[in-house]
């Protein structure tokens, strides 16, 4: 039987180098805490989360004078939530929360409203945002102690609109018409589409939530990098130095050739968090991995960005004519045997989808058990998925 340490990772990085310590025969008392962090470990976990960080020296500075710093997620409720946005999310809020930040997260349903997400209807909307938040329970994201809060964005509006409306207000009078229509990638739709009213609004709302929540860290994936852009920009109009730091994280390619990021509306260009063992298996055997071809390869950045930093390691099981067992520690490893053919597609995918069905488990453990789960599943699953 496998220790249950193989299968469930440390709730965050902190966790990790507290069991590496006890391991090494230092008592818990010894080992690290938030407190005894230093301001250059902290900044370390942070920074591993982003692809790009606008800037670092001001990360670094935060990290040095904040004990608490908040840091600003968000979503829109659409449709199904795909392995990104499960579990490379809970990945990243774990390692921020570790080091000692506030992670608040953005239930933008007002937003997914004005984006005609789920035909526009809120009701349906809201019901998709409890889904999500019961995936991340179920897949280990670390809730304890208040470290991360969930705030819908039609409730902390409607409470608080008199601080809300004039900020919106204040940024779309101090921005021209051109610069809010280079944010309008942010709602997923291209600058090719007939441009609305909603496109032009919704840059000035999500601008303004970043000061509206106070937020010292924006982390947000690559899609979102212009709106974030933005809010600095504003800190130049109004004077303001203290501006808000941007951590973009990667995003993760559709499973098929060609797909820059993955389509809720194409199952078979992602796995989703409630997907069953056997759905899983068949994504990965139909998903693009070319022998030795390392760019452009999305199951190989599957294991780059969701495996190795849940498990710290990629275990390949394979016959001795193929090499044998092999389990990898780092992605630089795995790409000097893949590029030279040592490591074949034939068993990479097995060894992937071994590992994801592992870390999804949970999920469908607590969505087949609890009433109120899956009673959320089944009317998200019955739901119309809109651009």
């Amino acid at each position: 039987m496998e220790n249950q340490a193989d299968q469930n990772p440390p709730s965050n990085e902190l966790e990790s180098l507290s069991m590496d310590c006890q391991a090494e025969g230092g008592s818990s008392s010894s080992c690290p805490t938030v407190t005894q962090m230093s301001p250059e470990e902290r900044f370390r976990i942070v920074r591993s989360i982003g692809e790009e960080c606008i800037q670092e020296d001001e990360l670094m500075n935060l990290l040095t004078k904040k004990p608490l710093p908040i840091c600003y997620d968000g979503f829109e409720p659409s449709g199904r939530m795909h392995i990104a946005q499960g579990v490379m999310k809970t990945i990243s809020v774990n390692k921020m929360t570790s080091a000692g930040c506030k992670v608040k997260i953005w239930i933008a349903d007002w937003f997914a409203q004005l984006n005609n997400k789920m035909g526009g209807d809120l009701k349906k909307i809201q019901t998709v945002g409890h889904y999500m938040i019961e995936i991340w329970k179920a897949v280990g994201m670390d809730l304890s102690d208040n470290k991360v809060e969930f705030l819908w964005s039609s409730e902390e509006i409607n409470s608080r609109s008199h601080e809300y409306w004039p900020l919106v207000m204040d940024i779309a009078r101090r921005n021209k018409l051109p610069r809010i229509m280079r944010c309008s990638q942010i709602m997923g739709r291209s600058e090719q589409d007939e441009l609305s009213a909603a496109q032009i609004f919704y840059p000035c709302m999500q601008c303004a939530d970043i000061f509206f929540l106070k937020a010292d860290i924006c982390q947000l994936g690559m899609d979102q990098r212009k709106v974030n852009v933005l809010a600095r920009e504003y800190c130049d109009l109004i004077k303001r130095k203290n501006k808000p730091i941007i951590l973009s994280h990667h995003m993760l390619p559709g499973l098929q050739q060609g797909q820059e990021k993955m389509s809720k509306s194409d199952p078979s260009s992602s796995i989703f968090m409630e997907d069953d063992e056997a759905e899983v298996n068949v994504k990965i055997k139909k998903a693009y991995c070319p022998p030795m071809i390392v760019e452009g390869n999305p199951c190989l950045e599957y294991i780059k960005y969701i495996v190795l930093p849940w498990f710290n390691e990629f275990k390949v099981e394979r016959s001795a004519d193929n090499g044998s067992d092999k389990t990898f520690k780092s992605f630089d490893e795995l790409v000097v045997d893949y590029e030279r053919g040592d490591l074949h597609p034939g068993d990479l995918k097995p060894a992937l989808s071994k590992s994801l069905n592992k870390i999804l488990q949970p999920v469908r453990d607590h969505f087949s058990k609890d009433a109120n789960a899956k009673d959320l599943l089944k009317r998200v699953k019955g739901y119309r998925v809109t651009r």
